[in-house]
């Protein structure tokens, strides 16, 4: 299971807001029923025990509790370090724009999934776009949309909104 469990186990949940991976939360409020299970969210601090979600969502937790140990820049400066482009607050949720959309293999679609991500400001034409995956535009809306579910236009625009989000969320 998840290290939630063992702080479950050694009895430190007890009327404490906790979180666990998604795949995991309903059986940690089953085993534990004194825990407050919070679901859909990354990481919670609660009564001195911290919890995330998972590995990726533990790094958000740490970097958080550095930035409470040393402050914003320190922690930018770490989260550079790491390689990790966006840091999240624990009220994100556990869905993410950056991979519930990549669940295919199509090059071209990636390749096109990270120009709009790093290019969120920008016009994004689609002939701009299919030039960059070598296709014509019409040919890219279709793959676009046959390999994600959705197209380009309301992936760009979830794209800015997930930003937006976590720019409201964190200082």
């Amino acid at each position: 299971m998840t290290g939630a469990f063992a702080l479950g186990q050694a009895g430190l949940l007890k009327d404490t807001e906790c979180t666990t991976h998604w795949r995991c939360v309903k059986e940690l409020q089953i085993q534990f029923p004194a825990a407050r299970v919070v679901a859909d969210i990354l990481f919670v601090k609660s009564n001195n025990v911290y919890t995330s979600a998972g590995i990726s969502a533990g790094i958000d937790l740490a970097l958080a509790i550095l930035e409470d140990l040393k402050g914003p820049l320190f922690t930018h400066k770490v989260a550079r370090g790491l390689v990790v482009y966006h840091r999240r607050s624990g009220k994100h949720n556990q869905q993410s724009i950056y991979l519930d959309y990549r669940n295919h293999i199509n090059p071209q679609v990636h390749e096109v999934q990270d120009y709009l991500i790093d290019n969120l400001s920008k016009e994004n034409d689609i002939e701009t776009l299919a030039s960059l995956a070598g296709m014509s535009a019409r040919n890219l809306s279709r793959v676009f949309k046959e390999k994600t579910g959705s197209t380009i236009l309301e992936h760009l625009t979830l794209l800015r909104k997930e930003y937006a989000s976590t720019m409201l969320n964190n200082p």
